[in-house]
Parts: structure tokens; C-alpha cells; sequence
């Protein structure tokens, strides 16, 4: 794995201009262009692509901009240019900074150029939340910041990474195992055991706020099944809460089903259908880097969604990329073996998708 400094293209999410004018009343993007030369400019609310008002600003302005399905903020330079976005209901914020490029040559010739730096918020963002304190000394901090986000931190279990150490010698990140060989394992069989959490690849106990304590066990030490890799990404890494089993409070659950069902974040593709034919989005391109996506892989349980990851965006032959950890490769990767890690097309993990969350 590497992430080098590259100039690249901002992310750009989908927008629509429509301005309050005369009362406050909409107006279509046809009656607009006729008044474009006498409105002066002001906040809108928007969902169509890249739409802009033909009034300019100076490159050194910003702006927000209230933005629907789902309902965000964005902040704009006065060129239009997207410098962060934040979704009510979510603490996941994107914001643009310096291109980085994430490779994974063991397994994969897929390389994803991005300037998204994908960070968690002390809170969740509700409209309007620009105006307060807390978030001003947030994005005070973290505006243009190299400090690792959630990315940076993803790409600390692929293959090859180097191992990281605490204060107290614990190995925090590095190389990480999907799970111990499952001893059952062979043809129709997972090659790999589940249930690998974060805490057994640390190799310590971990006590969650609801007073649970759970030991890790030997045999899956260094190991993080796909929901345990997205519990030590967000989770043990970004603060994001955890639960210790699913439903057992606020927070993230343990499993990719758990995850997808609970009330944390926002449902940015909701569920659709019913067991076991969930069915595949119509259109996914609401995603944005960060974004939890889920899967059903396997016809047993119908009920239940087995697979978990979380979007990269766009590889530089424009696939839709995301990371997850995967028996078959055994650990973290945004690698093709076993399955396309691509969301688009008609691939194995395209063909499965059915739902996604912003945390």
C-alpha cells in the first residue's frame, strides 16, 4: 500500500440550483436564466450536478449551500469548487485536500486517485450547524490537515502494511488476517472463520460502555472479519461508538446485518425488497468516499446481509471502488480476487449490493 501526494480531480457530488426569488418561491432553472442578470446571489437548494448560477465570486469566498437526497450542507469556494460536505444525521464529513494515491499491488492493479479526506465529527451535523462552536474549532483543525482519516487509517491492514505500536508496545495497526482457518474448510466451505473482532486482533480485553467486557481469543489474533475491519476503522481508530453485540445500545453494531438495520448514521441506499430477495439499487450514484456499503453474498440466512465495506469512489479507469475485508483474500483489500471489489458493472459484489449508510 501506498499514499503519495498527486495532483488529482475534487470529488464532486450531484447538485441543482434552485433560487429564492420574488417571495421566496422556486423557480425552474428556464425562469432563473432569465433573471440571473438582476437576483443578486444567495443560499439554494439543490440536487441536480454541478448547476451554478452565472453570478460571480471571487475564488477566495465561500458559500454554503443546503443540498436534498440526502439533506446536507456543502461549502463552496466562490468558483463553485466543493470543499467539504456534511449530511444531517451523520458525524462522517468529506472534506478536500491534497491528492493522495491508494494502491494495493499484492492484490490488485486498481489505484484510486482522490483529494476526499474522510474524517468523523465530535457530533452530528444538523442544518445550520456551521454557526456553532464546536464545529468552527473542528474545522478549524482539520481543514486542509494532513492527519490520517479514516482512508489513511483503511489502508493500515492491507497486505504488506507495516505494523504500528502504541505507547504501551500494543500493535495498533499492520498486516491484518480475515480469521483462522476454518477447520471445516473446503469446497462449498468458507476457507475462513468469522467473528474475528477488533479487540482479537489487538489481543486485549476491551470493556464497551455498557459494561460488557469481551476477551479476545488467541486464535484470531491479528484478525478482523469485513464488520470487525469497519469497527476498528471508524470504531477503535475514528471514536465512532460500538456496541459489543447487536442491539445492545446507541452505537455501531458488531455485525455487517447489525450495521445495515441499526439507527446509527443515515441511510443514504435504503433496503429494499423483501428476504431473501432484497433488491439491487437502481442507481447508486448518491455514494460518496466514506460511505458504508452492504452486501448479500449468500442465500443462508435470508434474512441476513453478510457482507460489509466502505467506498473509496472512483479508481483511475473510473470503476467504483470500495475496501472490506474478505475471507478469500484473507484481510483487508480493495482486491479483485474472489470477487470485484467494483460496485458498477455486473460483478459478484456489483450484483450484491443492496444497501449503504453514511455513519
Amino acid at each position: 500500500m501506498s499514499a503519495k501526494s498527486k495532483r488529482g480531480r475534487p470529488v464532486l457530488h450531484g447538485v441543482t440550483v434552485l433560487s429564492l426569488l420574488a417571495g421566496s418561491a422556486y423557480f425552474t432553472v428556464e425562469l432563473r436564466k432569465d433573471e440571473q442578470a438582476k437576483a443578486p446571489a444567495i443560499q439554494t437548494i439543490t440536487d441536480i450536478p454541478h448547476l451554478r448560477s452565472g453570478f460571480a465570486r471571487s475564488a477566495g469566498e465561500q458559500d454554503w449551500e443546503r443540498l436534498r437526497n440526502p439533506d446536507r450542507s456543502v461549502l463552496r469556494t466562490g468558483n463553485g469548487d466543493i470543499l467539504a460536505t456534511f449530511t444531517d444525521g451523520a458525524r462522517t464529513a468529506t472534506l478536500t485536500g491534497p491528492s493522495r494515491t491508494f494502491d494495493e499491488p499484492a492484490n490488485t492493479s486498481s489505484r484510486v486517485v482522490t483529494q476526499s479526506w474522510v474524517r468523523l465529527m465530535p457530533e452530528v451535523w444538523t442544518k445550520g450547524a456551521e454557526k456553532e462552536q464546536w464545529f468552527k474549532d473542528w474545522f478549524k483543525e482539520y481543514n486542509g490537515s494532513e492527519r490520517d482519516d479514516l482512508f489513511a487509517i483503511a489502508f493500515q491492514y492491507v497486505e504488506g502494511a507495516p505494523v504500528r505500536t502504541d505507547d504501551e508496545g500494543v500493535p495498533y495497526a499492520g498486516d491484518a488476517d480475515y480469521g483462522p482457518l476454518n477447520p471445516n474448510g473446503g469446497e462449498g466451505e468458507a476457507p475462513r472463520l468469522e467473528e474475528s473482532d477488533f479487540y482479537d486482533y489487538l489481543g486485549v480485553s476491551y470493556t464497551f460502555r455498557d459494561g460488557t467486557t469481551k476477551k479476545p481469543e488467541a486464535a484470531r489474533y491479528r484478525s478482523i472479519d469485513c464488520s470487525g475491519y469497519i469497527r476498528t476503522v471508524f470504531g477503535y481508530r475514528g471514536r465512532y461508538p460500538l456496541t459489543a453485540p447487536d442491539g445492545t445500545g446507541a452505537g455501531l453494531p458488531r455485525t455487517a446485518d447489525g450495521m445495515a438495520r441499526s439507527t446509527a448514521g443515515v441511510d443514504i441506499i435504503e433496503l429494499s425488497g423483501s428476504a431473501p430477495h432484497y433488491e439491487r439499487p437502481k442507481s447508486i450514484s448518491v455514494l460518496q468516499p466514506g460511505d458504508l456499503v452492504f452486501f448479500k453474498t449468500e442465500p443462508r440466512p435470508e434474512s441476513r446481509l453478510d457482507h460489509i465495506g466502505m467506498y473509496l469512489g472512483p479508481d483511475t479507469e473510473g470503476h467504483q471502488i470500495f475496501i472490506s475485508s474478505r475471507k478469500e483474500v484473507n484481510g483487508p483489500t480493495m482486491g479483485d480476487e474472489g470477487g470485484s471489489s467494483r460496485l458498477n458493472g455486473d460483478g459478484y459484489y456489483a450484483t450484491a449490493l443492496r444497501s449503504a449508510k453514511r455513519l
